[in-house]
């Protein structure tokens, strides 16, 4: 698909911008985690033409003048070729406060998943537990995404907006919280929530999956199969003899005051054993 006519201006090379918003990336893919990959991922599967090549272009250049991120989306200025630069807006669907305490609920049930975050890191089964509470933490399609541009290309997403993305996509990758704070819970007050949610489960709760010592003790020690049993009739076996070890000792040649070496060890092994 070739580019409207209209755009030939665009084709020039942008105006540069001093101390513009750039990318580290300078060659090859762009996001390195598995949460920012997910979030390109739609926007690469709708990406018309070069346009994408041409957005992480701008992104490396510092083509981006400003960019404001808060829930519901991103905000942001794009250089390009003409003098004024373009208003851009990413916009990502946000959950309300039942739909964060449904997420919430599923994150402190496993311990795991809550220990991960406190710790700052975003565990790989998340995606799993938005999905298990019917959302999709990751834009699912197109329509998911509200993308916006002043400038003149009719398609979607423009070369700004995947500048844009591009951006976004390696703020994710710094921080695991950012894809989050776009559907409208940040770092501190999910955090917040998860502590409070444990610390009203209790000991033992649903947090914790542990049960009290004191409650454990009356079945930590519990007998396997047949052990009852064995149990119950070790009275009526005869026990080994303490001392029938030395009836197995070859004869020593040479006694002691007349005495074999094993019927002067004999009351010894009794007495070890309690039967002298």
């Amino acid at each position: 698909m070739t580019d409207p006519w209209w755009l030939d201006a665009e084709r020039t090379t942008p105006r540069k911008v001093e101390g513009g918003i750039q990318i580290n990336s300078t060659r090859g893919s762009v996001a390195r985690t598995w949460w920012s990959k997910r979030f390109l991922a739609v926007l690469e599967a709708i990406g018309v033409g070069g346009r994408m090549a041409r957005g992480r272009t701008y992104a490396r250049a510092g083509q981006i003048v400003s960019l404001d991120v808060a829930a519901g989306g991103a905000v942001a200025q794009v250089q390009g070729s003409r003098p004024k630069p373009y208003a851009v807006r990413v916009g990502v669907p946000t959950f309300g406060k039942a739909e964060w305490a449904l997420v919430a609920d599923a994150l402190v049930a496993d311990a795991s998943h809550t220990a991960a975050l406190l710790a700052g890191e975003m565990p790989r089964e998340i995606e799993a537990v938005f999905t298990a509470v019917g959302l999709s933490l990751f834009p699912a399609s197109a329509r998911d995404l509200a993308l916006d541009c002043s400038c003149p290309d009719q398609a979607v997403p423009c070369k700004h907006l995947a500048a844009v993305c591009y951006v976004l996509a390696e703020q994710f990758d710094a921080d695991p919280f950012a894809m989050l704070a776009l559907r409208g819970r940040d770092r501190e007050t999910l955090l917040d929530d998860l502590r409070a949610r444990r610390a009203a489960a209790g000991p033992g709760g649903p947090a914790d999956g542990v049960v009290p010592l004191a409650e454990a003790l009356g079945g930590f020690f519990v007998t396997g199969p047949g052990l009852a049993d064995a149990a119950s009739t070790r009275a009526s076996v005869p026990l080994t003899p303490s001392d029938a070890l030395l009836d197995q000792v070859p004869e020593f040649p040479i006694g002691i005051r007349g005495l074999a070496l094993t019927d002067l060890l004999r009351p010894a092994y009794q007495a070890l054993a309690g039967e002298g």
